[in-house]
C-alpha cells in the first residue's frame, strides 16, 4: 500500500497517539496544554527580565567606554590643501595637530647627568635597543614615493656607558639647508661612546624628500615645519611630522634644532630661543661664544612642539641656503660640542672666547621699492641709527633709494645681493638693550604665525 500523508483536519485537535501516554496519565485537552505553555513562556520572562537588571550596569560602562574609545580615534582632517608658496600656517591649522603628551622632567638639565644613578641602559629607538657604550645607524621611514618605494633617512645614535640625559640634533627639516648636515656629520662621528654621559641622537637629513629635489618645500609645496607635532590622518607633511616627532623626538630630553637662512638670505650663526623658559637658557648658555637671539617659536614648528611636550628645544641659524659654508659649519660644530661639554655628557674642557650679546629684541628692515639690492653692510657689522646698511637701484630708470638702520644693534641677518620686491625683508638687526623678555599675556605665537610681528618674515624664522 503506497505511503500518503496524511496532515488530518486543521480544525480538529491534534491528540498524541494512545502509544506515547505514560501509563496512569490521560492524554491533556487542548486548553489545558495551552496554559502550561502560556506558564512556562512567563516564567522565561520573568528570568530574563531580572538577568538584564543585573547586566544593564555593565552593559552601560562598556557602552560609554566604547563611545569615549571612538572619540579619541576619530580625529576631523582640516588641513587647508591649498598650496601656499610662503610655507606660512593658518591659523586653523593647529586645529590638525595630534595632542602632545609633555614629558616635563622636575630634574633640571643642567643637573640631568649629576642626577642620574645607576648603570646606563638601553636606548630603545624605531625598534632597536642600542646597547650603552655602542653607536649605531639606524633607518627611519614616514613615507613613500609615488611608485610606492619607501623613502628612509638615517638616524645616527651614539649611547654613552654612563646614565646621562639624551640629546636630539635634527638638521634639513627644510630640504635645501645644508650647514646643518654637515653639523651633525662631524659631531656625531667625534663622539666616542665609551666616553659619553647619556645618549645623543642625530638626522641629518629630516626632510629628505626635499633634499633630494634642493628644495625647501616637501613634493606637495608644504613647509614640513609647520606642520609639528603633525597628525597621523592629516596631510602628507602632517602624517610626517607626526611620524618623526612620536618616534625620534618624544625620545629625547633637549633638542637642538639646525637650520640656516631662506630665499637667499644668510644668518650670522646665532641660537633663537624662548628666553623665559629656564631649560632653553641652560642650553643656550652652553653653546659658549654664540650670539643668542631671544624669540618665541611659531606655532607648528618643531621648536614649540617639543617646547609644548616637556622637551627643552632651540633652533641653531648659520648661514645660507643651497650651500655649504665652512665657516658657519665649524662655528656651530664648535657650538654644539661646547654644548655637550658644558651638559657634563663628555668630560673634556673646552674654552671658547666671551660669550656674545644677547639681544631680547630684533627687527627686519624691508625694501620699500623694487630693485637691485646690494649691501653696504656685512654679517656681524655694528650700526648705529641712521646708518646705511644697502641701496636697490631701479635697473630701468637708474633711480636709487637708501636703506637705513632704524636702530642701533648689530647686523644678525641679511639677504644676499639679488633683485627684490617692495616689502622684500633685507636685513635683521639684533637690538641690544638691559629689558629682559616679558612674560604678557599677549604674547601669542599664532601673533608671528600670521605675520602681524615686525620680527616675523615669511619662511625666515626657522
Amino acid at each position: 500500500m503506497p505511503y500518503s500523508a496524511n496532515f488530518g483536519n486543521i480544525n480538529e485537535p491534534r491528540r498524541p497517539p494512545q502509544c506515547l501516554v505514560r501509563p496512569g496519565h490521560e492524554a491533556r485537552e487542548p486548553m489545558t496544554e495551552l496554559y502550561l505553555h502560556l506558564k512556562a513562556s512567563l516564567t522565561h520572562c520573568l528570568i530574563a527580565i531580572l538577568l538584564l537588571s543585573l547586566a544593564g550596569p555593565l552593559l552601560a560602562d562598556s557602552a560609554a567606554m566604547d563611545a569615549g574609545d571612538q572619540r579619541t580615534d576619530i580625529r576631523k582632517d582640516t588641513t587647508d590643501d591649498a598650496d601656499s608658496p610662503s610655507g606660512e600656517a593658518t591659523a586653523t591649522g593647529s586645529a590638525t595637530y595630534a595632542p602632545i603628551q609633555s614629558q616635563e622632567s622636575e630634574i633640571p638639565l643642567a643637573n640631568a647627568v649629576a642626577a642620574a644613578a645607576g648603570l646606563a641602559e638601553p636606548l630603545e629607538l624605531l625598534g632597536t635597543k642600542v646597547l650603552p657604550g655602542t653607536s649605531q645607524r639606524l633607518s627611519w621611514s614616514a613615507t613613500q614615493l609615488f611608485e610606492g618605494v619607501p623613502v628612509s633617512t638615517p638616524v645616527l645614535v651614539v649611547n654613552g656607558s654612563m646614565p646621562g640625559p639624551t640629546l636630539c640634533l635634527t638638521a634639513a627639516v627644510h630640504g635645501d639647508e645644508l650647514n646643518g648636515i654637515e653639523m651633525v656629520r662631524r659631531v656625531m662621528y667625534s663622539l666616542t661612546p665609551s666616553k659619553v654621559s647619556g645618549a645623543v641622537i642625530g638626522v641629518p637629513i629630516v626632510n629628505v624628500q626635499g633634499f633630494r629635489r634642493g628644495s625647501r618645500y616637501l613634493p606637495d609645496r608644504r613647509d614640513l615645519n609647520r606642520y609639528f607635532p603633525g597628525n597621523p590622518r592629516g596631510s602628507a607633511a602632517a602624517r610626517i611630522a607626526h611620524s618623526f616627532f612620536t618616534n625620534v623626538v618624544a625620545k629625547c630630553d633637549a633638542l637642538v634644532d639646525l637650520h640656516t637662512g631662506s630665499f637667499e638670505r644668510t644668518n650670522l650663526p646665532q641660537i633663537r630661543a624662548d628666553l623665559r623658559n629656564p631649560d632653553a637658557v641652560t642650553l643656550t648658555a652652553g653653546f659658549g661664544s654664540m650670539v643668542i637671539l631671544h624669540s618665541t617659536p611659531t606655532v607648528g614648528t618643531l621648536r614649540y612642539a617639543a617646547t609644548q611636550a616637556g622637551i627643552p628645544a632651540v633652533t641653531l641659524e648659520a648661514g645660507g641656503p643651497s650651500q655649504l659654508e665652512l665657516n658657519e659649519v665649524k662655528a656651530g660644530v664648535k657650538g654644539i660640542q661646547t654644548l655637550i661639554n658644558t651638559l657634563g655628557m663628555v668630560k673634556k674642557i673646552r674654552l671658547w672666547g666671551d660669550p656674545e650679546p644677547v639681544y631680547y629684541r630684533s627687527s627686519w628692515v624691508r625694501a620699500n621699492n623694487g630693485g637691485i639690492l646690494l649691501a653696504d653692510v656685512s654679517l656681524g657689522s655694528t650700526v648705529r641709527k641712521g646708518d646705511l646698511l644697502g641701496t636697490i637701484t631701479d635697473p630701468m630708470s637708474n633711480a636709487r633709494s637708501e636703506l637705513r638702520s632704524p636702530y642701533s644693534g648689530r647686523i644678525i641677518g641679511m639677504a644676499r645681493n639679488q633683485v627684490v620686491m617692495p616689502g622684500f625683508a633685507a636685513f635683521h638687526v639684533g637690538i641690544q638693550t638691559d629689558e629682559p623678555p616679558i612674560d604678557a599675556a599677549d604674547d601669542d605665537p599664532l601673533s608671528k604665525q600670521l605675520g602681524d610681528s615686525d620680527d616675523y618674515v615669511d619662511g625666515m624664522s626657522e
